[in-house]
């Protein structure tokens, strides 16, 4: 491995020259792509070590605007979509470039260079904040993010506890305390609870409100109605069947979001169970298509573009050094009570 010749700041091009490869593959090393072989990947890191690189902020320097980066899984569902127009609406009126990423491949998990190496590319691009949009962001890369003064904020977070972290999302216990709270109201008893991941905080919160409603009105949670998946329209739909297809079905299902919700409408559907005559159903979200659907959706509304626009506001703030009055901030859902729930067998 030859040495790094002349004075001044390591280059990509002393890293790939060092490294022995090209300077695309040390490229791709720096952007935690998933086509580079292990031992190659070792190898340039292990330059970048030696030489102590950082990429370039000649970039950033020439930029007017300042970026963003949204990090997302999905941009298909409604809840994303609808997040991300506040986003976009608020990067436009703060003159902010904004860009998505999908997020980092796993080993990044618990590599500490790649993550460093990810987030150096990004400043690179001049980047000078995150939005992650609910996913998980591994502790590396905060760390990582952290050294390297790089705000991040998450939005309704998975798998991410670190105190530290800068969260935004909706009052989701309080919300899912007062669906169920709907319910119980209308009569129903024997209420099903349908969420999503058990990574997921805010639908772990949301199941805790429906838990405190129950506890309240003097009901015994049945385990057999209680189910955690993914916030999709599937997972309705295959616990749904399996719920409505109880010797003892429930009255009412209390969804932990919209989409769910939606796959339960089509369950009951399905199997010819009346909605709301036999069925009580809510959502999460109160996303546009709670008032597509037929029946059209009970469901607890959340400012989606709201946080959107306070995740812009809140990571450009604490690029300039202002830190938020709260590592976590919550906005006020609101139950809107439409078609999809009526009274139920103790009314």
């Amino acid at each position: 491995m030859g040495r790094r010749s002349g004075a001044g700041r390591a280059t990509l091009a002393d890293v790939a020259r060092m490294a022995g490869v090209s300077p695309a593959t040390a490229s791709k090393v720096l952007n935690g792509r998933s086509d580079v072989g292990a031992n190659t990947r070792d190898l340039v890191l292990g330059v970048i070590a030696e030489l102590g690189y950082k990429p370039t902020t000649a970039r950033r320097d020439l930029q007017r605007e300042r970026t963003l980066v949204t990090v997302l899984d999905v941009v298909e569902s409604r809840y994303a979509g609808t997040v991300l127009q506040g986003i976009l609406v608020a990067s436009t009126t703060a003159q902010s470039e904004l860009l998505l990423r999908l997020p980092p491949e796993q080993w990044i998990d618990t590599n500490r260079t790649v993550a460093c190496a990810w987030v150096a590319e990004l400043q690179a691009a001049g980047v000078i904040g995150v939005i992650a949009l609910a996913v998980a962001v591994p502790d590396s890369v905060l760390l990582a993010a952290e050294d390297a003064e790089l705000p991040v904020v998450t939005i309704d977070p998975i798998d991410t506890t670190d105190s530290r972290v800068v969260s935004i999302g909706s009052t989701n216990w309080a919300g899912g305390r007062s669906a169920t709270e709907h319910v119980i109201g209308l009569g129903h008893r024997r209420i099903a609870w349908i969420g999503g991941p058990l990574g997921s905080t805010p639908s772990a919160e949301r199941f805790h409100g429906y838990q405190a409603a129950l506890h309240s009105a003097g009901i015994t949670s049945d385990p057999a109605l209680i189910r955690h998946d993914a916030f999709s329209v599937e997972a309705g739909i295959r616990h749904g069947h399996a719920m409505l297809a109880l010797d003892e079905r429930p009255s009412a299902i209390v969804a932990g979001n919209d989409e769910i919700a939606v796959g339960v409408l089509a369950a009951a559907n399905e199997l010819h169970i009346a909605v709301p005559g036999d069925l009580s159903v809510t959502g999460f979200d109160d996303t546009p298509q709670a008032r597509w659907t037929t029946p059209r959706l009970t469901s607890v509304g959340q400012p989606l573009v709201g946080m959107g626009r306070m995740a812009v506001e809140t990571v450009l703030g604490m690029a300039d050094g202002v830190q938020p009055a709260s590592r976590h901030l919550q906005l006020a859902t609101t139950l809107n009570i439409r078609d999809s729930t009526g009274r139920g067998p103790l009314a």
